[in-house]
């Protein structure tokens, strides 16, 4: 071939080998996280300033993330967002990669009265960042509920037959605990309750079963049983209140008498991740103030960064209870490390099985 000829197809062929190659090069972060937690609103500047793809799959249950994190499908995944309930042994049983948080510059503003929380701290290192921390409320229609129900026994009402809905997910044995008055005087010992206690819980929750409609497994799911009218009432997540909000659906949300459980969400890294640096970059991104506000304006969770308040209208701060943060939170039992977990997922599938 004439070398000027050559020489001139160089350009063209450095593109051409771009276009099978570069593509490729462009790394993927694989998350496992809740619903609400990759939305394009604030994972495309990301996806943008990074020059990567994210791809985000849906966990239903804290369960579901653990059983998949031991099944070998841990090197699957680069983030994860584990909740107060499993994050500890996550921390401790080697399936989270330790954080350089001299690589987290937006760490030090998160808030410390949770960062300060033993949960995902092991051998002296520190294996997640808080991220979100909300209720599991009473989620209503306001035109059968005139005012918010006070409290959690009005999902036994039998005029509530085949209306209700409850989480697949052991939160709905520490709310039956907490009907029972477990939670009195120490509110960690619904994460610790003895055989006795959780046999009786089971007796609660079984007369609970004619009432209750259906079992949500995602979020979504809990949205379109309010909106196809099957259920009046549920314990479900801030983000349903929002979705509905969105469709302009008659949602009332509250926290009754008894109090209610919450949770303080971690994003972690998986010790199989291949995509470590990208992912600690993604974990930097996530807890920025500015982020943190796009994420609260998605799901209506509470911000692990109280500078995002900064950026939200008065009444935003209102909603989110950031104006009131010792309060509220003083109404929310946060889950802790179940460590008879087994025995507790052993007394919900009773449940679930039971006609």
């Amino acid at each position: 071939m004439n070398w000027h000829r050559l020489v001139g197809l160089l350009p063209l062929l450095a593109l051409i080998g771009c276009v099978g190659s570069c593509s490729k090069n462009k790394p993927t972060l694989n998350l496992l996280v809740w619903e609400g937690y990759a939305d394009p609103s604030f994972i495309q500047t990301f996806e943008e300033q990074n020059h990567c793809k994210v791809s985000a799959s849906y966990m239903g249950s804290s369960d579901e993330l653990v059983a998949k994190l031991r099944g070998g499908s841990a090197g699957n995944y680069d983030v994860i967002s584990p909740s107060s309930d499993v994050a500890t042994s996550i921390a401790t049983s080697g399936l989270a990669a330790p954080l350089d948080l001299a690589k987290i510059p937006s760490y030090g503003q998160l808030s410390t009265q949770l960062t300060s929380l033993p949960l995902v701290r092991a051998n002296g290192q520190v294996f997640g960042v808080p991220f979100m921390w909300g209720p599991d409320p009473i989620i209503y229609d306001t035109t059968v509920f005139a005012q918010p129900p006070d409290t959690w026994n009005v999902m036994w009402d039998p005029k509530y037959k085949g209306k209700v809905s409850v989480w697949d997910d052991l939160s709905t044995v520490y709310m039956a605990a907490q009907v029972l008055g477990y939670d009195k005087p120490d509110p960690s010992q619904l994460y610790n309750l003895s055989d006795e206690q959780l046999e009786a819980v089971k007796k609660k929750l079984l007369e609970l079963k004619p009432n209750i409609r259906k079992m949500w497994s995602t979020g979504g799911e809990l949205t379109n049983l309010f909106e196809s009218h099957e259920v009046v009432i549920a314990m479900g997540w801030p983000l349903n209140t929002a979705d509905l909000k969105k469709t302009n659906f008659p949602v009332g949300e509250t926290i009754p008498r008894e109090n209610t459980t919450g949770w303080i969400d971690h994003l972690m890294i998986t010790a199989g991740s291949e995509n470590k640096e990208l992912a600690q970059k993604f974990l930097a991104y996530m807890i920025e103030a500015k982020t943190q506000k796009l994420v609260a304006d998605k799901t209506q969770y509470v911000p692990a960064n109280p500078k995002a308040a900064q950026l939200m209208t008065p009444d935003e701060v209102k909603t989110l209870h950031l104006d009131d943060v010792d309060r509220y939170q003083k109404r929310l039992y946060f889950w802790q490390n179940v460590s008879r977990r087994a025995k507790y997922t052993e007394i919900w599938n009773d449940v679930k099985a039971a006609q």
